[in-house]
């Protein structure tokens, strides 16, 4: 049986066309995801959206809240947790100014596609709670880039957490794929007295759901998924509880996954270094080999 893997048809062809070189690269764009963990009766749940099936990239896919950074996101904030410099070695990148808005990305993102909200009035508190028509505006405004995310904090008089997040993995968008995301994986717990929702446009339908349980799904392809999401689903497993997520963050490899593909006679073979289960084969007429 076919696993829920997503891989869109138009690959193959993308791939010959990049060792041809008739393709060029585009440089990824930064991007923050959030695996936001709550306590079940069964153990841990993460919150799961689905793109809609009208989404150009990976319609229909589950996923997590997140999305492209903001240039905005490198405005100042008050702050709480690890410094930026500490998040840039953490992260990899250059400057704190650089990990401060992959960071921001993350909470901002969160907040644009689920409501919940990873800041608070001091550095040791969160926001009880985000729903109502004036957090309603605020996130509208912020999802319609009428709004920075700074100046939210900072007329609500809000610290961001970033000693709430913990970082978790890596992935870059192949080098074939027209719109290309270089995403930093973060894990966190939902805040006390917050909600989840499915405030997201580009989502159809929210779910809490056990790692294991949504990996059967991918397994059975009954999810749709793309790699970076189901191997963070699986490396979630061995966590009895978020706050066991949020110290193995700690030790969490964030070298790059990037896609690997090459032509072996008229096959194109695309892997991810690391993880064998995504190997694909793709003959010449597109279908598996």
């Amino acid at each position: 049986m076919p696993n829920g893997q997503w891989y869109p048809p138009e690959w193959p062809d993308r791939i010959r066309a990049l060792a041809g070189g008739t393709l060029t690269a585009v440089t990824p764009k930064r991007a923050a995801t959030v695996l936001l963990l709550r306590d079940g009766a069964a153990g841990p749940e993460v919150h799961m959206l689905r793109r809609r099936t009208s989404m150009a990239f990976a319609g229909g896919a589950y996923a997590y809240p997140g999305g492209g950074v903001d240039p905005r996101d490198e405005h100042p904030v008050r702050w709480a947790g690890p410094s930026p410099a500490e998040w840039a070695a953490r992260l990899g990148v250059a400057e704190p100014a650089e990990a401060q808005a992959i960071v921001c990305a993350a909470v901002r993102e969160t907040f644009e596609e689920s409501g919940v909200l990873l800041a608070g009035p001091t550095a040791d508190s969160v926001v009880a709670d985000t729903r109502g028509d004036d957090w309603e505006a605020d996130r509208a405004a912020l999802v319609a880039r009428e709004l920075a995310f700074a100046d939210c904090l900072e007329r609500r008089g809000l610290v961001l957490r970033s000693d709430l997040l913990g970082a978790w993995a890596r992935w870059i968008t192949p080098e074939f794929e027209p719109r290309r995301y270089d995403t930093w994986f973060f894990v966190a717990a939902l805040p006390a007295g917050q909600r989840a929702s499915n405030a997201s446009t580009e989502a159809d339908r929210t779910v809490w759901i056990r790692p294991a349980d949504a990996a059967d799904g991918y397994d059975r392809g009954e999810l749709l998924m793309m790699p970076p999401t189901i191997a963070t689903l699986r490396a979630l497993e061995r966590c009895g509880t978020p706050g066991e997520a949020l110290e193995a963050a700690m030790d969490q490899d964030l070298t790059p996954v990037l896609a690997q593909a090459r032509l072996e006679g008229e096959q194109v073979v695309l892997s991810w270094p690391g993880h064998d289960e995504f190997t694909k084969r793709v003959g010449t007429e597109g279908g598996d080999a």
